[in-house]
C-alpha cells in the first residue's frame, strides 16, 4: 500500500513539532536536532519537516511505497511522463537510505517516488548539511521546483 509523502521546510521546528503535533494527536515518529516525521495511518501519510535553510514553505511530495515491487510498478508510471525522470538508487537522505525516483509536474513541484531500504544516523551523506536531497536536474529547461541546492523526504 503506498503512503503520501509531504516535506515542508520551516523555520522553527520545535514551534512547527507542536503545531503538527496537535494537529495529527500524535508525537513524531522520528525526531532529530533539524528534521521531524509523522508516518500516519489516518490520513495515511508520511509527512514530514526540516529546518536546514531551505526556503520556507513546500519543498516536495512524494510517494512512499512499501517493497520493490510497487517501486517498479510506479516507475512504468513515471517513464510514461514526458519530464526528466531521475534515478537514485541506495541514496541517503532525511535520515534513511532509499531506492527512489524524481520528477517534475507541469507546474515544477517536484515530485519523489521512493521505498526506504533502512534508517541512517545522518540526515545525508553529502556533505552538504544545508540542503535536503531533491536533486539537481540533468537535462537543461527542467527545474526540480523552487528550491535552493538540493531539497529531501
Amino acid at each position: 500500500m503506498k503512503r503520501m509523502h509531504i516535506h515542508i521546510a520551516v523555520t522553527d521546528l520545535d514551534a512547527s513539532i507542536n503545531f503538527y503535533s496537535k494537529m495529527f494527536a500524535q508525537d513524531p515518529t522520528i525526531r532529530k536536532a533539524d528534521y521531524a516525521k509523522w508516518q500516519l495511518d489516518n490520513p495515511r501519510i508520511n509527512f514530514a519537516i526540516s529546518a536546514r535553510g531551505a526556503k520556507e514553505g513546500l519543498n516536495h511530495l512524494g510517494i512512499q511505497v512499501e517493497d520493490n515491487a510497487e517501486l517498479v510498478e510506479m516507475k512504468a508510471r513515471l517513464d510514461s511522463l514526458q519530464g526528466e525522470l531521475i534515478e537514485e538508487q541506495g541514496a541517503a537522505c532525511c535520515y534513511a537510505q532509499s531506492d527512489k525516483y524524481w520528477v517534475n509536474d507541469p507546474s515544477g513541484i517536484a515530485w519523489e517516488t521512493f521505498h526506504t531500504l533502512d534508517s541512517i544516523p545522518v540526515f545525508n551523506t553529502s556533505g552538504d548539511d544545508a540542503s535536503c536531497c531533491v536533486p539537481q536536474p540533468t537535462a537543461v529547461g527542467v527545474s526540480i521546483a523552487n528550491i535552493q541546492k538540493k531539497s529531501c523526504n
